[in-house]
């Protein structure tokens, strides 16, 4: 929510859109916090009355449920500091005929007097169909077709938006071989590791263990060194430190400490790892400051730190045994909920809870997206 783009009029605002969310929003409502003549990023919302899954469209929502959608959809944009004013954009199946009230008409009327009590003002409200937008403040007026919306403007390091809002939640093809690899690895290293803990048991049996899993394990020794190690280099791991990564991402406590390490610095996770084990061998409390990343609390992240994790779990969550992805799946869940893609995060978390139906921090972790929650850095960036 960094970009800040010059309102010109509706079409350059609509050729605007998917430069600020990275995407082109389908079934979408949008909504552009502006300071004075312009807008510092977007909030993007599921359109509450979009096709199901099967395409089969679904019930008109009662009043008090366009209201209460109206009313959180407005708060959040109002916790953008500084905002004065707003745009909407409505992204639906259909067309806007002439002399009739686009589609969702009556969920966009709400936004506006939602927008306008809470002494905002309304810079434009419109429609964005099949093959044509329209404004619902002027229905009387004919429908533009969607060609008259210019190109978006170009960006330095942007490669342009993508297809639609699920995009990017991708797992990459390792091949067989690969992750094979990766199965074997972590059967020798919880071999040597323990499963329930980090301390290392020797063989049972007498049986042979790989010498590699002894190297991993002496690793996560140095638990903060290890995930820093691993973002310099996501895409190309060794079978036996992706295995250790799975490992450490389904133990609760060590998949707390690798968040608030990749959203923060080294010298936070070796904090973060002091106050887990505190915690689990004295019953300390972990302190607010590093408990509070988890919830979106402290300062800002570095985005490209988090993208960089974000593509060392997809690789771990495809190399994976589809058994232990559930912990993988809810950490790059919060990844994406941190960098402001809830959509994404949905997309993580219903994998994770297939995985694992019982995992505890996917179950938080959904609660805090379907409430519509974002972390607070978030905000904060926008007024940057």
């Amino acid at each position: 929510m960094t970009t800040i783009v010059q309102a010109t009029g509706a079409a350059e605002l609509l050729a605007a859109i998917p430069m600020l969310t990275g995407f082109r929003p389908r079934d979408s409502v949008v909504l552009l916090p502006f300071r004075s003549s312009r807008t510092a990023g977007a909030l993007r919302f599921d359109l509450p009355c979009a096709p199901n899954d099967t395409g089969t469209p679904a019930p008109a929502l009662p009043p008090p449920a366009v209201a209460e959608f109206a009313a959180t959809a407005v708060g959040m944009a109002c916790r953008v500091p500084d905002t004065d004013a707003l745009a909407i954009a409505v992204y639906a199946d259909g067309s806007a005929g002439p002399g009739a009230a686009p589609p969702a008409a009556a969920l966009a009327e709400e936004l506006i007097e939602r927008a306008e009590a809470c002494g905002l003002h309304v810079v434009e409200a419109l429609f964005v169909g099949t093959d044509s937008w329209a404004d619902y403040r002027d229905p009387q007026a004919p429908p533009h077709p969607l060609a008259e919306v210019p190109a978006a403007p170009a960006v330095p390091g942007f490669a342009g938006p993508a297809p639609d809002q699920f995009s990017g939640t991708e797992l990459p093809s390792p091949g067989l071989f690969a992750a094979e690899s990766v199965g074997r690895a972590l059967i020798a290293l919880e071999r040597v590791l323990g499963p329930a803990g980090p301390q290392r048991t020797p063989p049972q049996g007498g049986s042979r263990v790989d010498p590699r899993a002894h190297e991993a394990a002496l690793m996560l020794d140095d638990l903060p060194s290890f995930l820093e190690e691993v973002l310099d280099a996501p895409e190309s791991l060794s079978p036996f430190a992706t295995a250790a990564l799975v490992w450490i991402l389904n133990r609760p406590a060590l998949r707390d400490v690798a968040l608030v390490q990749w959203a923060s610095t080294i010298d936070l996770g070796d904090r973060a790892l002091a106050a887990q084990l505190g915690h689990i061998t004295n019953g300390t409390a972990v302190p607010a400051d590093l408990g509070g990343v988890l919830i979106g609390h402290g300062p800002r992240p570095d985005g490209d730190r988090l993208g960089v994790a974000l593509t060392l779990l997809r690789r771990t969550i495809a190399l994976a045994p589809a058994q232990t992805r559930g912990g993988p799946f809810a950490a790059a869940a919060w990844l994406s909920w941190a960098v402001g893609r809830s959509t994404h995060a949905a997309r993580y978390l219903d994998q994770a809870q297939a995985a694992d139906p019982e995992l505890t921090f996917a179950q938080l972790l959904r609660a805090v997206i379907d409430a519509g929650m974002l972390p607070d850095w978030s905000f904060r960036a926008a007024a940057a």
